[in-house]
């Protein structure tokens, strides 16, 4: 067998320090968005090694790129939390896609993720990437008692505080979130919730965020994400949450021609963020669409 000068092999030489960019996503502002960590080579590495970078990245996701087919256009992606592995997130997949766009260009790719397979397109304009992704196919049911009150109670929600003509439901979009909509834009800006009471309700009902929206009108929402579950208080943006708040619309009838909503996240955090959503009735699956940039 052949080794190096310093009779090293090959074959079990030290494999280079990981390279984590970071990026924020659903913002042209690098102070605004939802900050993520992306590894674009991450083959090789363990899960105990991708949830020890997450932790160290800090941030609420990091995406790792565990593999890829030789033609820059599909990819294997992984997710990782400071806490744990999740099945998709959408704001590091727009990070991760922007990050691939900027080294090889705009185009279509696939990443295969645990939830499913997720077409990304690219596109740059003046000099700014932007992604639009589509989810596996969204579902939405209602809330049982049982949930809401253990939420509520957990959030130091009455139930008045909801707004009655949007029900409360359990949406799907790759993973699972409990959908809340406040009756006034006073009550979404007030949130000072029970950190561990809420991480345990989430991790009994299995929810990766509370999607707590109020309704400026038809096409234009006002979301919160608290995220316990991930060790981090709130999310400034959540593209799976957005998918699943699209099936969430479709479910109730609130869409009943291709229509594009618009979604303000983070603004209460000092982090605003802007997730476009195209919600088709005829169609399961999502459509979420954000820019990214680098930060720093």
């Amino acid at each position: 067998m052949s080794t190096d000068a310093d009779g090293t092999s090959p074959v079990n030489a030290p494999r280079p320090p990981v390279e984590i960019l970071r990026y924020t996503a659903f913002t042209h502002d690098p102070a605004g968005g939802n900050p993520a960590g992306v590894v674009l080579d991450a083959r090789g590495l363990d899960d105990a090694t991708m949830l020890a970078i997450a932790a160290q990245v800090g941030y609420s996701e990091t995406a790792f790129v565990t593999s890829r087919d030789g033609t820059d256009r599909r990819f294997g992606v992984r997710y990782f939390s400071p806490l744990a592995e999740v099945a998709f997130c959408g704001h590091a997949t727009v990070a991760l896609a922007v990050a691939l766009a900027e080294r090889t260009g705009p185009g279509e790719i696939v990443l295969d993720t645990p939830a499913g397979e997720i077409p990304v397109a690219t596109a740059a304009q003046d000099g700014t990437v932007s992604a639009t992704l589509t989810s596996v196919a969204t579902r939405s049911r209602p809330a049982a008692s049982t949930e809401l009150d253990e939420a509520l109670k957990a959030l130091g929600w009455a139930a008045d505080d909801l707004d009655p003509t949007l029900p409360p439901h359990v949406a799907f979009g790759g993973n699972d979130h409990l959908v809340l909509a406040a009756a006034t834009r006073a009550r979404l800006a007030s949130l000072d919730y029970d950190f561990e009471g809420l991480a345990e309700v989430m991790r009994r009902h299995d929810w990766t965020t509370l999607q707590l929206v109020w309704r400026e009108s038809p096409e234009r929402f006002h979301a919160r994400d608290p995220f316990p579950v991930g060790g981090v208080v709130e999310d400034p943006a959540t593209g799976a949450a957005a998918a699943a708040f699209g099936g969430y619309l479709r479910t109730l009838g609130l869409v009943t021609a291709p229509t594009r909503i618009s979604i303000r996240q983070g603004e209460d955090m000092g982090r605003p963020s802007d997730l476009l959503i195209d919600v088709d009735p005829r169609s399961t699956r999502t459509r979420v669409t954000g820019q990214a940039v680098p930060i720093g």
